[in-house]
């Protein structure tokens, strides 16, 4: 009698590149992490730049709608309070572009939006997300951080003491401006796999300015 054949399971990786074709490998089994390296163009830095140093309360969240690939993202609203400053309407553009290229990507037809400018960390621990997949960048500050696989047993994701402490030899900085997607264990195949990641610790007069796209269907 032949022995049953057990699948391999893939090899846990993160990929990156210089072009927002680095998105499409998050597709790939294996991939937690997709990193587009990009550089924001100068308007849009400046925008968020000029947002951070306002220092005025941002927290916000929409639900976009898709009928068909095709379809432009309503971002009416969005970051409104902000209408008046320069490099406003590029900055629209962009999140518009990458609402857009998330949901052509993933075929998704809904999509979570959340805008937020903080002054501390929101999720200060490492952890991994319970979605199937999510879209992060930082427009203004520092990004966030990540773990390679094996760099910290999963099981001690809530322990404080268990989480490494060499910033520069095991934590991996996402940069400001780079366009992250993030798997998380709801993705078919990738559970118990999610990326394990946190938000960068800030110092007493930092601010970020953070953008997150989640598949909600």
């Amino acid at each position: 009698m032949l022995a049953p054949v057990i699948p391999l399971r893939p090899v846990i990786r993160q990929t990156r590149g210089g072009t927002p074709l680095a998105l499409s490998d998050i597709l790939e089994d294996g991939v937690n992490l997709a990193l587009w390296q990009r550089q924001l163009p100068l308007h849009i830095a400046e925008f968020g730049a000029l947002l951070v140093a306002l220092n005025e309360p941002l927290a916000e969240s929409l639900v976009i709608e898709l009928d068909n690939e095709d379809a432009v993202p309503n971002l009416q609203g969005l970051a409104s309070s902000c209408r008046d400053l320069e490099g406003y309407y590029g900055f629209i553009a962009d999140v518009s572009w990458l609402v857009s290229a998330f949901a052509c990507l993933l075929g998704a037809r809904r999509i979570g939006v959340r805008l937020r400018l903080l002054d501390k960390a929101m999720c200060p621990r490492f952890h991994v997300d319970h979605v199937p997949v999510r879209l992060i960048t930082t427009y203004a500050g520092i990004g966030s951080q990540w773990l390679r696989e094996g760099v910290m047993d999963r099981r001690t994701l809530s322990h404080a003491d268990a989480e490494p402490t060499e910033p520069t030899e095991r934590i991996e900085q996402i940069h400001c401006g780079e366009v992250a997607l993030l798997k998380g264990t709801k993705w078919h195949g990738n559970e118990g796999h999610g990326l394990i990641h946190r938000s960068p610790a800030l110092q007493a007069d930092e601010r970020r300015l953070i953008l997150t796209l989640d598949w909600l269907a």
